[in-house]
């Protein structure tokens, strides 16, 4: 039986991806209710060796054959977890997966909050805390490095928030080429940068770094805010505009197609993170403050 408040729920998001909400229907709609992950699934991938994970088939060596899985969380990754401010969401960081919007949307602002935690786990111990919003994902998890969904990511790590990562997907971005702290060539959104397309493949490759750092500092609350419109979008941290960017087109078919609505996913990648306040709303145009002059 369906309950009044589903069926307000099933409506809302029939009318959001059909275009047809009205100004004064335009609220912010939590994607987080505050108790559970209700209209969320989760997948986590093969996990570390080190870890004891029952069920799962290992190799001789005691590597694992197979993933975690989808919506089987036995190390607790995912959970909710009330503060003095309010509820949020628990990511502990062990291991890699995502949790994923069930809906999927297009043409919407949508407002995250996040803050990192203290651990970090296997292989990213000694390295910057990670993980990642990732946006118009659509195809199952496990596309990329056996963990992500085909999407185009808003990267979320020390430092480095705002950076773009096309996973299985091209997006344009106006970048210049500089020198990166590795000695390799680095591309960095720029506003008068050329035109470059991204994507996983030579030369240019999927990555693209955001214009500046707007982080606060480790354990204070950023706000993440990402509007996208017909195939565009905008990465904003802190309310600076660090990425605009172009003409997202998806692969995953005998010929390109238009990128313009999809799932949301949150990643745990290794590190200890907080999220909180998730919400949506539809657009029918850039707002004017993010709007490009």
């Amino acid at each position: 039986m369906i309950t009044p408040k589903a069926l307000l729920g099933h409506l809302f998001f029939a009318l959001f991806m059909a275009g047809s909400l009205t100004a004064a229907e335009t609220e912010w709609h939590p994607l987080f209710n505050g108790h559970d992950l209700t209209g969320w699934e989760t997948f986590m991938t093969r996990p570390d060796p080190a870890w004891n994970v029952a069920g799962l088939k290992r190799d001789a060596a005691g590597k694992y054959l197979e993933p975690v899985g989808k919506n089987n969380d036995p190390l607790k990754v995912f959970t909710v977890e009330e503060e003095q401010a309010g509820p949020v969401i628990h990511v502990s960081g062990q291991g890699f997966g995502v949790m994923t919007t069930k809906e999927s949307f297009g043409n919407f602002h949508l407002r995250v909050q996040v803050k990192w935690g203290e651990k970090k786990w296997g292989s990213k111990v000694n390295s910057p805390r990670d993980c990642g919003l990732l946006y118009f994902v659509h195809g199952e998890p496990g596309f990329d490095h056996e963990t992500w969904p085909r999407s185009i990511e808003f990267q979320i790590q020390e430092h480095d928030m705002g950076d773009l990562y096309a996973l299985g997907a091209v997006i344009t971005v106006k970048a210049a080429q500089e020198k990166g702290p590795t000695g390799r060539p680095l591309y960095r959104y720029r506003p008068t940068g050329a035109p470059t397309l991204f994507a996983q493949k030579p030369p240019v490759g999927n990555h693209c770094a955001r214009l500046e750092d707007a982080e606060k500092p480790n354990g204070e609350w950023n706000t993440l805010d990402l509007i996208c419109f017909n195939g565009d979008s905008i990465h904003i941290v802190n309310g600076r505009v660090v990425m605009r960017l172009h003409h997202a087109e998806r692969l995953d078919g005998a010929k390109p197609e238009p990128l313009v609505s999809g799932q949301i996913s949150l990643q745990t990648e290794g590190a200890e993170v907080y999220y909180r306040n998730v919400e949506i709303q539809p657009v029918t145009a850039v707002p004017a403050e993010y709007a490009e002059q």
